[in-house]
């Protein structure tokens, strides 16, 4: 009976995850402000810094993969989770039957899929135009997936403050995810890096999933690969955990 009561339980909370991502599919995915978050807003940016680079605009791909991910899945969460504070929703949704876990990550899943989605259109348009060779497909695959995981579950740690605007998150949020592109090796190489600059570096989870994208592609890697991935596995954790202390605290 106890395991009967345990695997109803669990398909309830798979079913809960689901429905608040697609949700979040349906009523998120196409607002402009998560376009211009999510997409336009990491192209413009990267395009500024690779313009007048002397290395092949090919080779550039892994980090425009890098920081297309880092905003596109950070991005729904602190805009979706204010609307509904202000429309009394997300009221609704934390007294519903489920665990805080299932919700947190039912708002982190929305998030992973459309930056996995997203991620997709720099890879396929450096695979088709510049003909960027990927030498490592399992890497490229668990960097695109494990990175989308991570920053997707620190846009719902984020989006916990108790606000109603979206605005006010996008702010904190920024001042976390604009100084992760600089120490993460998206442009800069960590082994070109000044001592200081490479001990700030292991503190961003960007690091290595940005580390195990441009190893797919084969460019030399900082770390082992094995290290890359339990290291996005632990920040992730993390943030899981981080994320549910905030939402039980001021849902409270």
């Amino acid at each position: 009976m106890k395991e009967g009561a345990e695997g109803s339980q669990l398909a309830a909370e798979t079913i809960a995850v689901w429905a608040i991502a697609r949700k979040d599919i349906t009523i998120y995915y196409l607002k402009p402000n998560i376009i211009v978050a999510g997409l336009l807003f990491p192209l413009f940016m990267f395009l500024a810094f690779a313009a007048g680079r002397t290395a092949m605009v090919g080779s550039l791909i892994p980090g425009l993969i890098s920081i297309t991910i880092l905003f596109s899945s950070s991005t729904i969460e602190p805009v979706s989770i204010p609307i509904e504070r202000r429309t009394k929703t997300f009221e609704r949704l934390i007294s519903a039957p489920v665990s805080l876990h299932a919700i947190v990550f039912g708002e982190s899943l929305s998030g992973f899929l459309y930056s996995i989605g997203i991620a997709l259109v720099p890879l396929l348009f450096g695979f088709i135009v510049f003909q960027t060779a990927i030498p490592g497909p399992v890497e490229l695959a668990a960097g695109m997936l494990l990175t989308a995981l991570c920053f997707s579950t620190m846009g719902t740690l984020f989006a916990a403050y108790p606000t109603e605007s979206p605005g006010d998150i996008m702010s904190m949020l920024n001042v976390v995810r604009l100084p992760l592109i600089f120490v993460s090796g998206t442009f800069i190489p960590i082994q070109s890096m000044p001592p200081i600059g490479q001990a700030v570096s292991l503190l961003s989870p960007l690091t290595y999933g940005n580390d195990l994208i441009s190893a797919a592609y084969g460019h030399p890697p900082a770390f082992h690969p094995l290290l890359d991935v339990l290291m996005l596995i632990s920040f992730f954790i993390l943030f899981q955990f981080i994320a549910h202390r905030l939402y039980a605290r001021f849902n409270d």
